[in-house]
């Protein structure tokens, strides 16, 4: 196997931990005050579906392979590894900092970046589609979420808020299977050169996800949980199911989105349809502040290391 497969594979697993780490905990966050979901209950759960899904669709992370870029032809196997490792690089920044980001937003600037300085097609109007859906999924969710509230608060009991919790765990769940999770996939796609799904890839990635889904678990808590709005579990329930349906629209269309970006807009819907003041409009701005910078650090990252690379690919060729 050339070395650089065996490098960018090595990079996916990492790739599928750190996905856990800043991912899982936030799919969890939402319901950890409620007894409904435990933990380790929806770690199965989350595990299980991000190793299903992919077996039924794998259109995302197609997106990803093909139609952002030529990502599948020559060379891209080493431009793959370098948004890869800058997106990572400005995700792990940005969480240094406490500024917690998109890491589908970091790789979409990343393979953007890296194709362009390794001299690969990339496709614009794809690019811009995908940034078009992913500004809209946190918005739609927002809206879904401010309505939700509402008919949560008006009509259900304790009991029934639990089972509703459920429905939005399990919606969330799948929507993130069918989409967000398929940035990791789509690496191992790159790595190994399949273009479908194979079970025991599918497998590795959850797995993978998993280990680091229980290590992030208390930070993303911490952040979704507590610091976007002083929560409430009819909050949490209402961003589940309003991020549930956001992002399964995104992926029905084939487009990646963020779901940390969709329940953070859920959460803030929720929160604004009980009183602005539930907000805390200052962690949502550096939340904010953070997915905009995201995308431009690691495009830039990502072109500047493929530039780097090449150009010393080209003076030991020579």
């Amino acid at each position: 196997m050339p070395l650089d497969a065996v490098v960018l594979i090595v990079v996916a697993g990492l790739f599928a931990v750190v996905a856990g780490i800043n991912d899982g905990g936030a799919l969890l966050a939402t319901g950890l005050k409620l007894p409904t979901v435990r933990p380790v209950t929806g770690i199965v759960v989350l595990t299980v579906l991000v190793a299903v899904v992919p077996l039924v669709t794998h259109q995302v992370a197609m997106t990803f392979v093909t139609r952002l870029g030529s990502y599948d032809e020559p060379g891209g196997q080493i431009a793959m590894t370098i948004a890869v490792a800058a997106s990572l690089a400005v995700v792990g920044a940005l969480g240094a900092m406490g500024r917690p980001t998109s890491l589908t937003l970091a790789v979409v600037g990343g393979l953007t970046g890296a194709g362009l300085g390794w001299g690969l097609e990339v496709a614009p109007g794809w690019v811009a589609l995908v940034l078009a859906f992913g500004l809209a999924a946190p918005l739609v969710g927002g809206l879904l979420a401010w309505v939700l509230i509402r008919l949560l608060v008006a009509t259900t009991t304790a009991r029934q808020l639990w089972r509703w919790h459920w429905a939005g765990f399990l919606l969330e769940t799948l929507a993130y299977a069918a989409n967000d999770a398929q940035k990791m996939l789509a690496v191992f796609m790159i790595a190994l050169g399949f273009t479908g799904a194979p079970v025991e890839y599918t497998v590795l990635v959850a797995v993978l996800f998993a280990a680091g889904t229980l290590y992030g678990l208390p930070k993303a808590g911490r952040t979704l949980g507590r610091e976007i709005i002083a929560s409430r579990p009819p909050h949490g329930v209402a961003a589940e199911l309003a991020a549930g349906v956001a992002v399964i629209g995104c992926a029905a269309a084939g487009m990646p989105v963020s779901m940390t970006q969709a329940i953070a807009g859920g959460l803030i819907g929720a929160g604004v349809a009980q009183g602005g003041g539930r907000v805390r409009w200052h962690a949502a701005g550096k939340i904010v502040a953070a997915w905009l910078l995201t995308l431009p650090a690691s495009g830039l990252l990502g072109w500047g290391l493929a530039l780097l690379v090449k150009g010393f690919a080209s003076v030991e060729l020579s």
